[in-house]
């Protein structure tokens, strides 16, 4: 067992008249809120001082919010010898280079296998911290840069700096359509009442902001540089299809999308060779929970997406010169 631990948080501005179950849920990611909800009945936070065990009771801002976290069991996982590359490390924080096709974290259908059997097998420690020291969460086919703390100081520091949105990531995508212009999206993300393995764009749902840029447009095709600024599931592939510009290879949301007919077989053949959403985590930025320094990691693009790429600015090249595309 590791022994509790106390944080303070501030409302926000933003989060005031929220129920404390769902501001707090917001301000510490690291847990879920039907977690926080449980640990406020059991007696576990303080509102302005007081012990609160209401999760509907409504703050506002400015109010203080102190949470003493129970005790975390050690994680009852198997670690498992499981592929994934570490693009930077100290004794405090790790950096993983996620492949796609590779679950984070254990659940339906997902027993095991996961990133964090792969970590627990990697540093058994970590059975320690909640999550294995996880801070936040990539899609299975979503490939790139994911944060892992590797002591109890650096998970809640880490923690800490996601609810303040100072962590930075930016992803690379591949959508279908052209963008008229860089730009954001700021819409509530929730759940899919009708489909609840999906998410959708929905004034129930959370605050979602994302910011895209336009890298180069081809034919039919655009690459994209996407900035988050929260971290909602899902939450790239939904606002794009919201967007009208779903992530090229994403089967949940472009919603039976071909590629327009005057795009050549041998392409499309490329195109539908990609065998998950073009979308990867290639950068990093966070202040480093002992030192203070400001610490960037990059990703290069994975082999398929450069693929996908390189076919998409062949045909461009030969659409523009009037002659087919040279695929082989």
């Amino acid at each position: 067992m590791t022994s509790s631990t106390r944080e303070q948080f501030e409302v926000p501005t933003d989060l005031a008249g929220k129920r404390l179950d769902a501001a707090l849920a917001a301000l510490h990611p690291a847990q879920s809120r039907t977690v926080l909800k449980q640990w406020i009945e059991d007696g576990h936070v303080s509102l302005e001082g007081t012990v609160c065990r209401k999760p509907r009771e409504t703050v506002r801002t400015g109010d203080r919010i102190a949470l003493e976290s129970p005790a975390a069991p050690l994680l009852d996982l198997a670690g498992q010898d499981v592929a994934f590359r570490v693009a930077w490390e100290d004794e405090s924080v790790l950096v993983i280079d996620k492949p796609a096709g590779l679950v984070v974290h254990p659940g339906a259908g997902n027993p095991d296998r996961t990133l964090v059997n792969g970590l627990l097998h990697r540093e058994p420690a970590l059975a320690a911290l909640p999550r294995a020291g996880v801070i936040h969460r990539l899609d299975k086919d979503t490939s790139g840069l994911l944060l892992v703390a590797r002591t109890s100081t650096a998970f809640h520091a880490l923690t800490r700096q996601m609810a303040a949105r100072e962590i930075h990531r930016v992803y690379a995508a591949i959508v279908h359509g052209l963008p008229v212009s860089s730009g954001s999206v700021d819409a509530p993300v929730g759940r899919d009442r009708m489909h609840r393995t999906r998410m959708r764009v929905t004034g129930e749902g959370r605050e979602a902001v994302t910011h895209y840029r336009v890298v180069k447009r081809f034919r039919c095709h655009a690459q994209l540089e996407l900035t988050l600024e929260t971290g909602r599931t899902h939450q790239i592939r939904v606002h794009m299809q919201h967007l009208g510009h779903p992530l090229l290879g994403d089967p949940t949301y472009t919603q039976g999308r071909v590629p327009p007919s005057r795009v050549p077989e041998a392409l499309q053949k490329r195109l539908a060779g990609l065998t998950r959403q073009a979308l990867h985590a290639c950068r990093l930025e966070f202040e480093h929970p002992e030192s203070g320094e400001s610490i960037e990691v990059q990703s290069p693009l994975p082999t398929d997406f450069k693929r996908v790429l390189t076919a998409l600015a062949a045909d461009l090249k030969a659409f523009k010169a009037e002659e087919p595309a040279p695929f082989a």
